[in-house]
């Protein structure tokens, strides 16, 4: 029994692990995200799903995916601080119109 031939790009690839594009990009702004600028935290978040959801689709290794991971963790925390300061900001300013028209005005 002949067997056929090997279809070259099918099946899985050998070698080394392969690098996901976007895992340098999701660590960076999900750590800018924790660090400077909160509203980066669903963006990495999001991107951070995206590519674990690609990496575990494709069946093959992927030496980033740690970093994607990491990246995506530091975009939940970003955005839990995120919604912590707006809902601290809007208190700060429903405190404030409080003490604004209770205090004896002119």
């Amino acid at each position: 029994m002949s067997y056929p031939p090997p279809q070259y790009g099918s099946g899985p690839q050998y070698g080394g692990p392969l690098t996901h594009p976007n895992g340098t990009t999701i660590l960076v702004l999900g750590i800018l995200s924790i660090v400077v600028c909160g509203f980066l935290g669903p963006f990495a978040w999001n991107m951070g799903n995206k590519a674990l959801r690609e990496i575990d689709g494709s069946g093959q290794i992927y030496e980033n995916r740690g970093m994607v991971q990491a990246g995506r963790i530091c975009g939940i925390i970003g955005t839990i601080f995120l919604i912590i300061g707006v809902v601290f900001g809007i208190l700060w300013i429903v405190l404030a119109v409080i003490a604004a028209s209770t205090s004896g005005g002119f």
